[in-house]
């Protein structure tokens, strides 16, 4: 290695330094952000959650329920993690300065490029169709209000940095495959080119230096695009290319449509129904047997796994078509829900960041700042939201949850729920008839 090569492959040691020590400093405060809420234990079942994981998460069996986008999504999915792979090639050419560094696999590597490139074409042609799925069509899901703004934005961000990464993986390989042709030194023939050796004749005409510095172009610029990517996912909704794993895993096991009990509530109710109780008798000891607050009116009164699920929301707008509220023209959104809850969720995180780790109270909430009462009693808790959503979120926990702090803390109920409680407390049922009239009907 010369004086030069030993300056490039330095600044590229500096380069993943920067890259990947930013990503993780993210990652960290990611986790920070998901701990502040409430414990729950999600250690149960470890076989059905690691077959979740498999299976949703890794398989994409929920992905598949609608066949075009789901296929799609596969495609992309697939050759994205895949033609990946080569980052680890790169890594090593570039701080080593070699070129091509797993050529020796002879046959294999040769199988494992040529795969590459198809996979890479797939890719461009599936981002292809979701652009025009966004843009030109404009499916319903894609274009509702709750989706305007940088959200919108964002997810044709994702695919412009697909287009330009696979664009310049192909660049970067036909560049190489015309140079090996040319009998370039340092260039040895390896691997197989069934895609860029068709883009390789665009380089008749230009000298080997010119080519030379294309294709050292072409590697620097991908590499540079795999860093940022990485980057941006803390800011996008990509992010869900790493968390749907965990999400899938402590996701809820138990059956759709059961609500999970308040402990404290729980006993409150077995000790009024106990004859032998003394209702004069001074509380429990134990005061983390009385929660602070019922319910949830901000992120910190959620658990965590709901914290995980506002990371992991992938935005794809499945839960919003299929909610029968927001059919009907409810305000309600089940994508707006967690959105609003991540949302959140980074606020209080940078409130934390600027008063040095401790979070100063500002006077905003989830509940009215971020999410209204008119959208959380159009909910009809069908489930429809949970059942559709591709990685497991559940925006019917949050819902419920909020809905718990309204009833019990503020005692805000809509006056019809109000009715059914008070004819319940009177009349032993959900009916604004005497106990002792309940069954007249007979007599008719």
């Amino acid at each position: 290695m010369n004086i030069f090569s030993y300056l490039e492959s330095i600044f590229f040691a500096i380069l993943l330094i920067a890259g990947f020590g930013y990503f993780t400093i993210n990652v960290k405060k990611i986790i920070r952000n998901i701990k502040l809420g409430k414990d729950v234990d999600r250690s149960d079942n470890p076989s059905e959650r690691w077959k979740n994981m498999a299976w949703i998460a890794l398989g994409q069996s929920k992905m598949v329920k609608r066949p075009i986008a789901g296929t799609l999504h596969v495609i992309v999915y697939i050759g994205f993690i895949i033609i990946n792979l080569e980052l680890l090639e790169i890594i090593i050419d570039g701080l080593f300065g070699t070129h091509r560094v797993f050529s020796f696999l002879g046959g294999f590597y040769d199988f494992l490029i040529g795969s590459f490139e198809i996979l890479a074409l797939l890719v461009l042609v599936a981002v292809f169709a979701f652009w025009i799925r966004r843009n030109v069509i404009r499916l319903k899901r894609f274009i509702s209000s709750d989706l305007s703004g940088s959200p919108k934005k964002d997810a044709n961000v994702i695919l412009y940095f697909e287009v330009v990464l696979m664009s310049l993986f192909l660049l970067m390989n036909a560049s190489d495959f015309w140079l090996q042709q040319a009998g370039v030194a340092h260039f040895t023939s390896v691997g197989s080119f069934p895609v860029s050796q068709f883009i390789a004749p665009f380089f008749n005409g230009i000298s080997e230096s010119g080519v030379i510095m294309l294709e050292k172009t072409f590697w620097w610029l991908h590499i540079i695009g795999i860093l940022i990517f990485l980057n941006y996912l803390y800011f996008s909704k990509h992010l869900h290319i790493l968390l749907a794993f965990p999400n899938t895993y402590f996701a809820d096991l138990n059956a759709k449509g059961k609500l999970d009990n308040l402990e404290s509530v729980t006993n409150e109710v077995k000790l009024m129904m106990d004859p032998n109780a003394d209702p004069f008798a001074a509380p429990t000891a134990d005061a983390s047997a009385v929660p602070s607050k019922f319910g949830a009116s901000d992120v910190m009164d959620l658990n965590w796994v709901q914290l995980l699920n506002a990371y992991t929301c992938t935005e794809c707008g499945r839960c919003t078509s299929a909610c029968p509220a927001n059919q009907t023209g409810k305000k309600l959104s089940p994508r707006k829900i967690m959105m609003a809850t991540r949302d959140r969720l980074e606020e209080v995180g940078r409130n934390i960041d600027k008063n040095k780790g401790v979070f100063i109270p500002d006077n905003v909430s989830l509940l009215n700042d971020y999410i209204t009462t008119e959208e959380l009693w159009a909910c009809t808790s069908c489930n429809a939201c949970v059942e559709e959503c591709p990685v497991n979120i559940s925006p019917l926990s949050i819902i419920i949850d909020m809905r718990r702090y309204l009833v019990m803390e503020q005692s805000a109920a809509p006056q019809s729920l109000n009715a059914m409680m008070s004819n319940i407390e009177n009349n032993g049922a959900p009916w604004q008839y005497n106990q002792m009239d309940r069954f007249n009907w007979k007599e008719e």
